[in-house]
């Protein structure tokens, strides 16, 4: 079967190149390649690829320029999803998508379920909506995986940030009042290879899904994590975790609100393949590990 994965060079989209291999003729495209802002180019390649799989890991992930770009951030995540879950439709397909936290406005105590009332309080975030509504109401067979606080040793993610600035500066403050559950890419593009497996044997139905990794922490406790990590595996810190200073969100203004609650419920996926999510500790500290030289424990 032909695989098509959208956004190659992306955190997830370096993993997945490793996890769909087995799992078909794979074809991976980067922003060169496939660029979701080019509509009718999309239209050709899907045409000319005849997909029976598309992961899409390609997105407009800039939360705060979305602020003031939103009409390229609903192109490349609503209007191409919309392009995606169209070809899926009449070609059979089935259609693989990222979505998150973003969707949901952040003031429910508990982790949200798939069922809750979305509520995103920026433009990302309902840009994002817009790709799942697109997705869902088109009636192809998908599998939509919201995740949360995406992290790895590669790309542009808050443990690779944290490690930098620690080396850079002598303190720094961290927002302690958002909680989450950081989750690896490695982690996200393992499990969607077993969910496609899934899908095929139909053990696991068609829809929405939260993925991330169990537990959950704020954005002070993660760069407290990751720089006690670093500092046992002997990096030279300028700052380490004592070193952080725990702030409020007012007093980190941003142009794009976040919600203060992004912990997504992930018992229905997790019955659905019958699998047990690791804590995001075990995938933070190997992130850790791989960049500090470290051994994973």
């Amino acid at each position: 079967m032909n695989i098509l994965l959208l956004g190659k060079d992306g955190q997830v989209g370096r993993e997945l190149q490793r996890t769909l291999l087995p799992l078909g003729r794979l074809t991976a495209l980067g922003r060169k390649g496939a660029d979701l802002g080019d509509l009718a180019h999309l239209q050709n390649l899907l045409q000319t690829h005849h997909p029976g799989i598309i992961v899409n890991a390609a997105a407009y992930t800039a939360v705060d320029r979305a602020e003031t770009d939103a009409d390229t951030a609903y192109r490349i995540n609503a209007e191409a999803v919309q392009v995606l879950a169209d070809h899926a439709w009449r070609s059979g397909a089935l259609l693989v998508h990222y979505s998150t936290d973003y969707v949901f406005d952040g003031t429910k105590a508990q982790p949200y379920l798939e069922t809750d009332e979305t509520r995103p309080q920026n433009v990302y975030g309902r840009s994002k909506l817009a790709g799942e509504a697109a997705i869902l109401e088109s009636r192809c067979a998908a599998l939509v995986l919201r995740t949360s606080w995406v992290f790895s040793s590669q790309g542009n993610n808050f443990v690779k940030t944290m490690l930098r600035l620690a080396r850079e500066r002598d303190g720094l403050s961290i927002v302690d009042d958002q909680t989450g559950a950081p989750t690896s890419a490695e982690l996200i593009a393992d499990v969607t290879a077993l969910a496609i497996a899934a899908w095929r044997k139909e053990i696991i139905a068609s829809g929405l899904y939260h993925l991330t990794a169990a537990g959950s922490t704020t954005w002070y406790g993660l760069a407290r994590h990751v720089l006690q990590r670093a500092q046992d595996n002997g990096a030279k810190l300028r700052t380490g975790p004592d070193g952080l200073r725990p702030i409020g969100t007012a007093e980190y203004p941003l142009p794009a609100p976040r919600p203060k609650n992004s912990c997504l419920d992930t018992s229905k996926l997790s019955t659905a393949l019958g699998l047990q999510l690791p804590d995001w500790t075990a995938h933070a500290n190997r992130a850790v590990d791989q960049l500090t030289g470290g051994d994973s424990r």
